[in-house]
């Protein structure tokens, strides 16, 4: 089977099983047919606004079927969708749209960027614009996801995956045809790819408001769910929920728990492979970035406990000391990695600039070692990116919104751990005259998504930083775990 359009894929499907469902959220449902017209007739509403070929579209939905139109439609005009949280405080928005410049902005208030061409979340199409397909156009860039930046200023990871897919290949054990689950939001780009991924492949796929641990149950039952996407603290809010009520499902469908975006407690792993057993079980390590990845499963894990797998066979990695030189097994160091085919072959920055070395290895910023057979083991992170819930933050981004307050001097973002999320944020405001506390928090609501405001502050009158402007956070979070 050759690749198929992105414009097209909808067709492709819709042609095959047209009554059958396409995308459940909630009570709503709708079929391939339904999908491929209305995202037919929404791409004309969109042409109708400017957008061309390549152009970028930001999106700024909550997960829904409004969501999946919006990327289809982007994608029938051979254009790029830019996904971003749809609870974005309008500064962090006005950051994005400043690095991508996109063609148009959806699901924002009419008039809220007046120098941009903007339609807000429930914009409806002529109904007079046709639902007929288009003609082909396939986007030059797969999709442009966001991410914070370690300068405390968002970037877009702009994929070089062009917009095509084969929809009968083989792919993350995705099979055709299935049902699929994604609670996590789309915007971020494990649950967007895992749920586009799945549709490539004619697989029916159901997204949730927001996660809710017995929820997500009743829904594998409900959809009979054979593939799943969680992070760790999903997995962790469902395993603490009540025996009886865990047992109270029919989740015999299920064939695939992928897990990813965060690092997964050895405990927790184990309980779920005693629960669905180790060939259910299936883990990913890599970044937005695609330079490389590691796959495992259930039961290669339990030959490797703590292992996050073997690089793919498209990339390549090492273990780099402080000294620059190359690793042997059991040596701990920064991981590097760099695809087969080339250094920048896999996506580009706008806003930021790789983490590289010579010969094109980039790192994520995590630190790890390599046994004998091959198989990575994350230790720890090289950065002070906070993984919380699943989610990455930047101090600097956090930091950087504290700092603005009036009285404030100085400020650091820590990750403390957390039972639920893994990390919270702690902050450490230095404030020698004092602040307001509600205030502040006012302040950050304006300026940080809900995830990155810190869900404790400590105030200090000393300086966190030192006379180059540095700030020790490795040695700030450690005074307080000891």
């Amino acid at each position: 089977m050759t690749d198929v359009s992105l414009s097209r894929i909808l067709a492709y499907w819709a042609s095959r099983q047209p009554d059958a469902d396409a995308v459940v959220h909630e009570a709503e449902r709708l079929s391939w047919q339904e999908l491929d017209r209305r995202s037919n007739r929404l791409a004309r509403a969109y042409a109708a606004l400017g957008v061309a070929a390549d152009d970028f579209v930001t999106i700024a939905l909550p997960n829904g079927i409004e969501f999946f139109e919006a990327v289809f439609a982007t994608w029938k005009l051979g254009a790029t969708p830019q996904p971003i949280s749809a609870k974005l405080p309008r500064f962090e928005r006005d950051q994005i749209i400043e690095v991508g410049r996109p063609r148009l902005v959806v699901g924002v208030p009419d008039g809220s960027h007046p120098e941009m061409t903007t339609v807000a979340a429930g914009f409806t199409p002529d109904p007079a614009l046709s639902d007929e397909p288009l003609a082909e156009r396939t986007a030059r860039y797969f999709k442009a996801m966001t991410s914070g930046g370690s300068t405390g200023r968002p970037k877009l990871i702009v994929s070089h995956t062009e917009a095509r897919w084969d929809p009968e290949g083989d792919y993350m054990n995705f099979q055709s045809g299935g049902s699929v689950l994604i609670p996590g939001p789309l915007y971020h780009n494990g649950p967007f790819m895992w749920a586009m991924i799945a549709l490539f492949k004619g697989n029916q796929v159901t997204v949730t408001t927001r996660f809710d641990a017995e929820g997500t149950l009743a829904v594998i039952e409900q959809e009979r769910v054979d593939t799943v996407y969680l992070v760790p603290t999903m997995m962790q809010r469902i395993w603490n929920l009540p025996e009886p009520v865990k047992s109270r499902y029919d989740l015999a469908s299920l064939r695939c728990i992928w897990h990813l975006a965060a690092p997964c407690p050895a405990w927790l792993k184990e309980a779920y492979i005693d629960w669905f057993g180790p060939e259910v079980i299936w883990e990913l390590y890599g970044g937005t970035e695609g330079q490389g990845s590691t796959i495992i499963t259930g039961t290669e894990w339990l030959d490797h406990k703590g292992s996050v797998g073997r690089p793919g066979e498209h990339c390549e990695m090492k273990i780099v000391g402080e000294d620059g030189g190359t690793l042997g097994p059991g040596e701990v160091g920064e991981v590097f990695m760099r695809p087969k085919a080339g250094p920048g072959t896999t996506y580009h920055y706008l806003g930021a600039e790789p983490r590289a070395i010579e010969g094109g290895w980039e790192s994520l910023g995590d630190m790890g070692y390599m046994d004998g057979d091959g198989y990575l083991y994350l230790s720890d992170r090289r950065t002070d990116m906070i993984i919380s819930g699943g989610a990455n933050i930047y101090p600097a981004e956090v930091e950087a919104a504290i700092d603005a307050f009036p009285g404030v001097r100085s400020s650091a973002a820590i990750g403390l751990p957390h039972e639920d999320l893994g990390n919270a944020v702690h902050a450490i405001v230095d404030a020698p005259d004092g602040v307001d506390e509600a205030a502040l928090l006012e302040h950050l609501a304006e300026r940080l998504v809900r995830y990155k405001i810190p869900r404790s502050l400590e105030f200090v009158a000393e300086p966190l930083r030192d006379d180059a402007g540095k700030v020790r956070r490795k040695a700030l979070r450690e005074a307080r775990l000891n």
